[in-house]
């Protein structure tokens, strides 16, 4: 069985993986705490099995022990991931009408990205009626640099974190990936002042979009709306229109998580 990045998964790795992830699940329904004798006859595994599996959950802050009963509980990560999961889930959902009605309206495909750790976190993706789709994205991450989201979640970094990811190594996908850091700052300075950004074939030649920024209320910037498709139906003529039908589903988007829509521009110029 293939895993992450093509590793090859053993049996026992995914037996391991299912009685780690039952764990957890028993410990959700615990009432509050539970010990491994308890766990390990509920699960049918031997006690040494179900203390093997805690200790290396407990490395990972998935569950914690207490010192004084020696019973488990569900440790922050899971209540830190489940949060980030609610949310997620939430800004989906309000996110999602207004991607139907702007691939309705483009005729393109249009997406809803978050930042993953330094990546782009596909987490909604709506297709246009046209008959050539452009694949399902949903959940796959992507570089930041070279994506039209990307580089909306990336202008809204402080430049030291900026400086970070481009001193790890940017990597060029196509001719018109930006791998420099001065093209780079130019290019998140151009995004921060007229609200939105393009990718030309960036990340793959024939591809192109246009993103606007979701705020929250406090104007962070926490997801970015995208409009996509191929480079003979989204040509650099349409980048103005798309740019702004963009923007404006995303300052919806942003009005409904309690923040403010930005002052329309009088007129969006783009430049591919």
């Amino acid at each position: 069985m293939n895993g992450p990045g093509g590793m090859v998964l053993d049996g026992n790795a995914v037996r391991s993986v299912d009685r780690a992830a039952a764990l957890l699940l028993a410990l959700g329904d615990s009432q509050g705490e539970a010990g491994v004798t308890e766990l390990a006859r509920r699960l049918g595994l031997h006690k040494s099995t179900a203390s093997r599996l805690l200790a290396t959950l407990q490395k990972r802050g998935l569950v914690e022990q207490d010192d004084e009963t020696g019973k488990y509980r569900l440790g922050l990560v899971v209540i830190r991931l489940a949060e980030r999961a609610e949310r997620t889930l939430d800004l989906r959902g309000i996110a999602l009408p207004e991607l139907e009605r702007l691939a309705r309206l483009t005729h393109e495909t249009t997406g809803l990205g978050i930042l993953e750790g330094d990546s782009l976190l596909a987490v909604a993706q709506v297709d246009g009626p046209n008959l050539i789709a452009v694949g399902d994205w949903t959940g796959r991450a992507t570089p930041l640099h070279c994506v039209a989201s990307g580089k909306v979640l990336l202008s809204s970094l402080a430049e030291r974190e900026v400086l970070r990811i481009v001193r790890r190594g940017l990597v060029s996908y196509t001719e018109r990936t930006i791998v420099e850091l001065e093209p780079l700052l130019e290019e998140l300075a151009r995004i921060r002042r007229r609200g939105y950004a393009t990718a030309i074939g960036e990340y793959e030649l024939g591809l192109n979009a246009v993103a606007a920024p979701v705020h929250d209320a406090r104007r962070n910037v926490i997801a970015a709306v995208d409009i996509w498709g191929p480079a003979f139906r989204l040509t650099p003529r349409r980048v103005p229109e798309l740019a702004a039908q963009a923007r404006e589903a995303a300052a919806a988007i942003s009005v409904r998580l309690g923040g403010t829509a930005p002052e329309r521009a009088a007129a969006v110029h783009a430049t591919a």
